[in-house]
């Protein structure tokens, strides 16, 4: 049926380049598909084995993940940065298992968390959340495990290969989870959530478009941070959490890390900016070599669209 379909759809489509997309599409699909077909054990252990790869084979990641770890941990030994690419791999090989529709009802079974009577008491006072999360431990099924218990609506940066934005938006949709564009449009869909009561959330380390963050320390060292969290709060007063979903050892599921925001962003968007990358840093020390070090923090922000 999957092969039938895959022909009806080149038929369709007379451009080489769109012919070319519509192949990798399907055959990356096949590969997801195959590989949530094997136990999260044994692809978490792949993970471990290709991430020794990775790690002896020179690359603008591993460099680039060596200088990030030295200004978060100067005195960190070569194992951080062994052990943060075998995490990396790890992530990558565990996403065909953990979004693969027949695997969906084991999500409760994998991921502990203690938190819930927090979260239900939060939402409860009607002004919505707001969950913050770095890039770190299995960040791609905060969604999907979070909706499973209350709505939520996430931003969400397009990837540039249409072929793996059609898988994404096949594949990791839920029906309680939206996600949004990072665009004007985005945005909208954010407040109508907030406005509903509901949770949204957001990666807020990576790099914003000119014009969309201020500058403030990150690890000691200036990176351009997204405002959008701090208007976001500012509107309802909505609560904070910051939160974290760690691989746990031994393919023995993960944990749903949560922390309230003691306070308020403040009204300083630049104090702001501050305050969220502290409570950033702090999650990621609980995990360190589970943060994505190779992504590039630091760098200028693209120019706005205009």
């Amino acid at each position: 049926m999957v092969f039938s379909f895959f022909i009806v759809s080149l038929m369709a489509i007379p451009s080489p380049n769109q012919l070319a997309s519509a192949a990798a599409t399907f055959l990356a699909t096949l590969v997801f598909r195959v590989l949530g077909l094997l136990p999260l054990s044994l692809l978490q252990r792949l993970g471990v084995m290709l991430g020794w790869i990775g790690w002896l084979v020179p690359g603008t990641y591993k460099r680039r993940a060596a200088r990030n770890i030295a200004f978060a941990y100067p005195d960190a030994p070569k194992s951080l940065q062994r052990q943060s690419m075998q995490q990396l791999i790890c992530m990558f090989l565990e996403l065909p298992y953990l979004w693969s529709p027949r695997n969906a009802h084991r999500l409760s079974s994998l991921i502990s968390c203690e938190e819930w009577p927090l979260i239900d008491r939060t939402l409860a006072e009607g002004k919505g959340l707001i969950l913050i999360s770095p890039h770190i431990g299995c960040f791609e099924m905060l969604g999907p495990f979070y909706s499973q218990q209350h709505p939520a609506t996430v931003i969400f940066k397009e990837p540039r290969m249409q072929w793996l934005s059609t898988l994404i938006n096949s594949i990791r949709l839920s029906p309680q989870l939206t996600l949004v564009p990072a665009n004007q449009k985005g945005v909208k869909g954010l407040l109508r959530t907030l406005m509903r009561g509901q949770t949204i959330g957001f990666l807020p380390d990576q790099v914003p478009a000119e014009g969309d963050g201020v500058y403030a320390p990150f690890f000691g060292q200036p990176a351009y941070t997204i405002t959008l969290v701090q208007r976001m709060q500012a509107i309802r007063q909505t609560p904070i959490f910051t939160v974290g979903l760690e691989r746990l050892d031994h393919a023995r599921g993960y944990h749903f890390h949560v922390v309230p925001m003691a306070a308020p962003l403040s009204e300083d968007p630049a104090i702001a900016a501050v305050e969220m990358n502290a409570a950033l840093e702090d999650m990621i020390r609980r995990m360190p070599s589970q943060y994505l070090w190779g992504y590039n923090r630091y760098k200028n922000p693209r120019p706005a669209k205009t």
